[in-house]
């Protein structure tokens, strides 16, 4: 069986503003460092575009059709002080979306092990009708409940090491005892939520915040006393990963320092979860990373783990 990695050129498209974090340098020092020769067995595919169908499973219709209606013809259109869409924005979100889709659609039909969905803008900051913090629709949580709606997965994990905290996928499940979402994230940091204390109508939010100048030993503590505990008690059908690497030490907007190593590791921590109570099925979305080598090396831990390399 194989790893999926899955892209589309439409993430090029979604122009921000210089000086903007959140730019298409990033997808392409994520292409760049996968068309090594150590990822020639990776299947890949472009992502579909995906439907505003898709999209309502987990953002209400007027606020979708609210997104749509806002995409410019020319120039840039600011939907709150760090989002915003260009003339491609639309259509790189809307294959994001795709792209997550179709990554569980092959993992759940049992044709590739494990699946990558390489695109941009992020989504997890995304909360049911609001966009923010770089996302639009929360790709993450529409691929949890698509898993659920599409192929009867009873119970989905959602977890999410980029170092902002996944607000908007934590308002998404609050009161779902059926989709487990557990975080590690810098706090205080952007945007403010993420309090151990935040656990959700059954229980099912687990967050593991990080202070700013943790590493590698307070990392993983957090990973096996917290998450990986509370993922074994609640048996995933399906693991989807908010891959953010914005916690790694390079990195301009946040003060954790991880290492490549940290990726390769909490991966591998996953993947065996996955295995145990999933057959294996897993899915990992690109969130943020915003310093382009350590994007670069990060992704490339993530995805040679992933092959089980």
């Amino acid at each position: 069986m194989t790893t999926l990695l899955i892209s589309h050129p439409s993430s090029l498209r979604h122009v921000t503003p210089p000086g903007h974090p959140e730019r298409t340098d990033r997808i392409r020092a994520v292409e760049q460092a996968l068309e090594d020769e150590r990822f020639a067995l990776l299947q890949r595919v472009q992502a579909p575009e995906g439907t505003l169908a898709q999209v309502e499973l987990c953002h209400p219709a007027a606020h979708a059709q609210a997104i749509s209606e806002a995409s410019p013809q020319q120039g840039l259109v600011q939907i709150d002080a760090d989002t915003i869409m260009s003339p491609g924005t639309l259509a790189a979100v809307l294959h994001g979306v795709g792209g997550a889709v179709h990554a569980v659609d092959e993992v759940m039909s049992g044709r590739v092990s494990n699946a990558f969905s390489a695109m941009r803008p992020p989504g997890h900051h995304a909360e049911s009708d609001k966009a923010m913090g770089f996302c639009f629709f929360n790709n993450a949580a529409i691929a949890a409940r698509h898993a659920q709606k599409a192929h009867g997965a009873e119970r989905v994990a959602i977890v999410d090491w980029d170092v902002h905290h996944g607000n908007g996928t934590q308002e998404i499940f609050w009161g779902d005892a059926s989709v487990l979402y557990a975080s590690t994230h810098e706090m205080p940091l952007y945007p403010g939520t993420g309090a151990p204390s935040e656990r959700g109508e059954h229980g099912t939010i687990v967050n593991a915040p990080l202070r700013a100048g943790d590493g590698t030993d307070v990392f993983r503590d957090a990973f096996e006393s917290a998450i990986l505990p509370r993922l074994n008690d609640f048996r995933p059908d399906l693991v989807i990963i908010s891959a953010g690497f914005d916690a790694h030490w390079r990195d301009p907007l946040a003060n954790i320092n991880l290492k490549e190593t940290d990726f390769t590791w909490a991966t591998q921590k996953l993947m065996e979860i996955a295995d145990r109570h999933a057959g294996g099925r897993l899915v990992s979305i690109l969130e943020g990373g915003y310093d382009l080598e350590g994007l670069s090396k990060s992704t490339a831990a993530h995805v040679m783990a992933l092959m089980r390399g």
